[in-house]
């Protein structure tokens, strides 16, 4: 039977259900059924928004490049970034893959007026006073590894904080690290591909 929940994955919590050593793992957070497994990953130090599913339908459309899908995250850089180093993300910025050079596609970014609301971290980020921690929204097409906090690093504003908010129609709203919510292939499908799936 096909099952489907939505996740927020804490911070400091590995993205698999297998235990790693001494660090947090799903398995440590969420009870499913063994078949059930993560839609892509989160690292280790980034936090918000998973699919989890035994659906091998849905893990190929949401992962296979040719389905470029958004993902939105909200994310705290170090500084006060500015509206040049936005459009630079936006046009696409050279980092670093498996020792290549890797010229990001080019995605939309927005700055957030006031501070998003957003859940209090177990472990907060470091606060320099005199040096403003703003948030901005980064909706991407692509998932390399670690290319959020690379993007904002080349453009010379690190990433404190990382929230992946948003896969197309499927958002966080209101969850708190730790939450899961089981949902319908039916609502899921729709919310992703505005499609509905018997």
């Amino acid at each position: 039977m096909l099952q489907y929940y939505i996740v927020y994955k804490p911070f400091e919590v590995l993205s698999q259900f297998s235990f790693n050593g001494d660090k947090k793992v799903l398995k440590d957070l969420f009870k499913v059924p063994a078949d059930v497994y993560p839609i892509g990953r989160l690292d280790y130090d980034s936090e918000g928004l998973l699919i989890l599913t035994n659906d091998k339908l849905l893990n190929h459309r949401l992962l296979n490049p040719s389905f470029a899908h958004e993902r939105e995250y909200w994310v705290q850089v170090d500084g006060n970034i500015t509206q040049e180093a936005l459009f630079k993300i936006e046009q696409g910025v050279d980092i670093n893959i498996d020792g290549s050079t890797y010229r990001t596609r080019s995605c939309k970014t927005s700055l957030f007026q006031d501070i998003p609301f957003v859940a209090e971290r177990s472990t907060p980020i470091r606060f320099r006073k005199d040096i403003p921690a703003p948030w901005i929204s980064m909706v991407l097409t692509e998932g390399k590894n670690r290319q959020v906090r690379k993007m904002t690093a080349a453009v010379g504003f690190p990433t404190l904080r990382l929230i992946r908010y948003r896969i197309e129609g499927i958002e966080l709203g209101n969850m708190k690290p730790g939450d899961i919510l089981k949902v319908s292939k039916n609502t899921l499908y729709k919310k992703l591909f505005n499609e509905y799936s018997l």
